[in-house]
């Protein structure tokens, strides 16, 4: 699917960026598994909405490597639902819970996994939707704090599951009844009256007549933005059988003795979520995906468009220095972000090959997240963030059409607009990423280099994030040093400078992915095409951070000053590649089916219209 002008050695290189260690012909298996660019609220005739999201989870199942685990080939897993997400998002929300979150738990988390093998099958062939069932909907960071009961049953030898109140029901996706559906559900172990931490447990939610006994569920809690069955679920009494207990190496003895290896409830709760590591890690290839389909429709519409300004009028948008900066920022984004999907997957394939015991273990803050992985939880806030950004710049360049439901713009902008908060909140994260920094303490200092690379060097944006980070590492220990005695006293009116420092390390994961890319590439005439739009991002990145960087003087007002010109001198350098690397960031026409990634705009938003006339008399 890359073009045939670029060399051999060109079109490995790009692959091995695009989708990892996955073998040449796996992008046409997902093109096949995604080609009808259906939604899940358009099911075919005579089926129902669950129905049609089973069937479509099941497709994109046949593209993953075999058997239960997912995480078998992390590479096949990110560009599965990053093509999901472009074709449709909120099949990619739906796929992330079905098969990182729920399969994903089954695999990794049961010591028995052959007992589980109907259930973990069922979702493996879409005969069954997975469901994670983790917030609560009645207190902020539920998560640090999780209501939802299962007491052990000695007598019966399973588990009794049980909301305690309305505060703890659970928020998910679960409103499909007209499909099986297994959750897997976050709960509160008590043996013997005893809390022994969160884990997870396997629940069946409903079957071929609906819902299960026990099972209470609300009325649909609509999101436009990401449209599936949001709901409120509720549990009364559940019996939940004991090879349900996704225990992870905690047992309970015949004379009712507990034992967890985690030695802690913050451990614990560290390694049950664990499987959230696939989500964040899968995130930088979605969020590339996204914003690579949302650039290339916008410089595509922009070199289309003419406009009647009066100081040039027939020029098109593409023309205008304004329109350049954006458009071809968002392109140079959209390569940053890709190069981060694969530092995102490096990280986490290692992280899966280490044993459970050496995960986990730092402490919690605002969140387990960071705790359970720090770049991996910062990999996901900035991803979506720079996504959402990017989405939003090039909906907004190309106006009216950039608004245009069959654009997809709105539906990739409200996909990361809704993962902000979803997944682990991004904010907290930073906040807690932030804070960690410090109270780590002063790490070794590394000699700087004797002068910055030039500007218009990729290597130029992580030298000054470098500094940048030092420096609010160093100002903000001095803040909380002078703070009061209580740590809420001394972090509640620091938190801004907290997440600021938290947003600065993520984007610096970013910035060394891109650069370690550039460096990297073997063939000359690839890093030519590329070395510009690497150094775009930066000088874009940087103007955009001018506010922070001048505060602190990381950057100086004559250096923020000369930014633009050098942005317009790099899109100079890209404009003459613009058609082979739309080519090679765009998806197939059918994946995204948007009028907007067409040769002629016009004609083919017309081909999605039909008239109605009244002949005149």
């Amino acid at each position: 699917m890359l073009p045939a002008s670029l060399s051999s050695a060109a079109r490995d290189e790009l692959h091995q960026l695009l989708y990892g260690p996955c073998e040449p012909s796996f992008p046409s298996a997902l093109h096949k598994a995604l080609a009808d660019g259906a939604r899940p609220d358009v099911p075919e005739a005579g089926t129902s909405r669950g129905g049609h999201l089973l069937r479509r989870l099941g497709a994109l199942g046949e593209v993953l490597p075999p058997g239960h685990d997912p995480f078998a080939d992390p590479a096949r897993l990110a560009a599965a639902h990053a093509w999901a997400a472009v074709a449709d998002p909120p099949l990619c929300l739906a796929a992330l819970v079905h098969y990182v979150l729920c399969l994903g738990s089954l695999a990794r988390l049961s010591d028995e996994p052959g007992r589980l093998a109907p259930e973990m099958a069922a979702l493996r062939s879409g005969r069954a939707k997975g469901v994670y069932l983790i917030t609560e909907v009645g207190q902020a960071n539920s998560h640090l704090a999780t209501r939802t009961r299962a007491d052990f049953d000695p007598a019966g030898g399973g588990f009794v599951l049980h909301t305690p109140d309305p505060l703890a029901a659970k928020f998910a996706g679960a409103g499909t009844l007209d499909v099986p559906q297994t959750g897997v559900v976050l709960a509160r172990l008590f043996t013997s009256g005893a809390d022994r931490g969160v884990f997870a447990f396997v629940v069946a939610l409903t079957g071929d007549e609906g819902l299960r006994p026990g099972i209470e569920v609300s009325s649909p809690l609509r999101l436009g933005a990401l449209p599936l069955d949001y709901v409120q679920v509720r549990f009364h009494r559940v019996r939940v059988p004991y090879v349900h207990w996704l225990s992870d190496g905690a047992r309970i003895g015949g004379d009712g003795t507990f034992h967890d290896p985690a030695g802690s409830h913050e451990v614990r709760l560290q390694r049950t979520l664990r499987v959230g590591q696939g989500l964040w890690a899968s995130m930088p290839a979605i969020a590339a995906a996204t914003s690579r389909q949302s650039a290339a429709q916008a410089v595509n519409y922009a070199r289309q468009r003419r406009t009647q300004g009066r100081l040039a009028p027939g020029v098109p948008l593409l023309a205008y220095r304004a329109q350049q900066r954006v458009v071809l920022g968002g392109l140079a984004d959209a390569f940053a972000l890709t190069c981060a999907a694969r530092g995102a997957r490096e990280v986490w394939t290692e992280s899966l090959s280490a044993p459970a015991e050496s995960e986990g273990g730092a402490a919690m803050g605002f969140t387990p997240w960071a705790a359970v992985s720090r770049p991996l939880a910062a990999y996901k806030a900035v991803a979506v963030r720079m996504a959402a950004r990017v989405t939003a710049d090039c909906q907004r360049r190309c106006g009216f059409s950039g608004h245009l439901d069959v654009n997809r713009l709105a539906a990739y902008l409200g996909f990361h607009h809704a993962f902000e908060a979803a997944g682990g909140d991004s904010q907290l994260i930073l906040y807690d990423i932030g804070r960690a920094l410090v109270e780590q303490g002063p790490v070794a200092a590394v000699p700087p280099p004797a002068a910055d690379p030039p500007v218009t060097s990729p290597r130029w944006w992580p030298a000054v994030l470098r500094r940048h980070q030092e420096v609010l590492t160093r100002r903000l220990a001095r803040r909380r040093d002078a703070g009061a005695a209580s740590p809420f006293d001394v972090w509640n009116p620091l938190l801004e400078e907290a997440g600021l420092l938290g947003e600065t390390y993520a984007t610096r994961l970013v910035a060394g992915d891109l650069a370690r890319t550039l460096d990297g590439t073997r063939d000359a005439a690839l890093a030519e095409i590329l070395e510009p739009l690497a150094a775009l991002h930066g000088v874009t990145a940087a103007h955009r951070w001018s506010g922070p960087l001048l505060t602190v003087g990381t950057l100086r007002p004559e250096d923020v000053e000369a930014l633009p010109a050098v942005a317009d001198r790099l899109c100079d350098a890209v404009l003459p590649h613009l058609p082979l690397l739309t080519e090679v960031f765009a998806h197939p026409g059918d994946i995204a089916a948007a009028p907007l990634a067409a040769t002629d705009y016009n004609t083919a938003l017309d081909a999605t219209l039909t008239w109605t006339r009244r002949e005149t008399a």
